[in-house]
């Protein structure tokens, strides 16, 4: 697995195609392997030069143990009371990873893709490097503000449930986790998550790498009024039916960002399905090929706030 040098530590990553170049940020305590390798040459196939990675504190990347951990009920907890959060690093800092990798690679911007935390860091990257960002598309993520960020009661204990000991025990959890976050018609097969289950235990699961992560993104503060700086074009593709990350999130990023189009898809949940894949794929192109119009106001976007969500046809999944 190659890595690069970026912003003081190590990223693993790899590449797929040749175009124009279009990065992959995961989300929280997930590795880049989530980004299934069918989804990035389907990508590549459209003219891009794909590039996915690992995280800080994920997989093959750098592990930050030697900084601060705290567990995420109590990282909740302060959120709550509006205590300050003890920190190792910020979303901010995950954005300057980003950017240290296209520096590492040659690369002076890129079309930028970003899944729940990944899109949340998405942002503070078009908001910090706006020349670095070509196209944004923000997948099931949110603007950051505590009081949108209201997830099921079972999605959230099934995402901070007990780490797994064994390679067994990972698999089991990552079904569970996903029956949990998923929606019907629209569910990743098990089977496919069984197998990308496996790859995340055996590249090395972190569960003090999530904790951190977690820290880091309940101790944003929300960006929704600084989200009217973005000027690259912005897609925002949300599930309806998203247990984790609600749907008003996916609503106000395409409020608050000038020009921003929204795609909430009925029958989706927190969840990159691959009957969803081709309309995700045709989305994110059409996307990266968008004129840049003059700004616009915050309250011109409203409307995302009353849209509708749309059907999308199942399709046989990718084998």
């Amino acid at each position: 697995m190659p890595k690069v040098r970026a912003n003081g530590i190590e990223l693993a990553y790899e590449t797929y195609g040749h175009g124009e170049p279009l990065v992959l940020i995961m989300g929280i305590g997930a590795q880049m392997v989530l980004w299934d390798e069918e989804f990035c040459r389907a990508l590549s196939a459209r003219g891009f030069h794909v590039i996915r990675f690992d995280n800080r504190d994920t997989g093959e990347s750098t592990l930050l143990d030697h900084l601060p951990t705290h567990h995420p009920r109590d990282v909740l907890r302060r959120r709550l009371r509006g205590q300050p959060i003890e920190t190792a690093y910020t979303l901010d800092d995950m954005a300057d990873d980003t950017v240290g990798l296209l520096d590492a690679l040659g690369l002076p911007w890129a079309h930028v893709v970003g899944m729940s935390l990944g899109g949340m860091v998405a942002q503070c990257m078009a908001l910090r490097y706006p020349e670095r960002v070509r196209s944004l598309s923000l997948i099931m993520s949110n603007t950051g503000e505590l009081w949108v960020n209201v997830p099921t009661r079972r999605a959230y204990a099934a995402l901070l449930g007990s780490a797994a000991r064994t390679r067994e025990e990972q698999i089991a959890r990552q079904v569970h986790l996903f029956r949990m976050m998923g929606a019907s018609p629209h569910r990743t097969p098990e089977a496919r998550v069984a197998e990308i289950a496996g790859q995340h235990y055996d590249r090395g699961i972190h569960p003090r790498g999530f904790a951190r992560q977690y820290a880091a993104l309940m101790a944003a503060s929300g960006r929704l009024t600084a989200l009217s700086r973005i000027r690259a074009p912005t897609l925002v593709i949300h599930g309806a039916d998203d247990p984790l990350v609600r749907p008003i999130g996916g609503r106000l990023l395409a409020c608050g960002i000038p020009r921003a189009r929204l795609e909430l898809l009925r029958g989706m949940g927190h969840d990159l399905a691959p009957s969803l894949w081709p309309r995700v794929i045709d989305n994110i192109t059409r996307n990266s090929k968008r004129a840049q119009n003059g700004p616009r106001r915050l309250g011109q976007n409203l409307r995302a706030l009353f849209a509708r969500p749309v059907s999308v046809s199942t399709q046989e999944a990718a084998r």
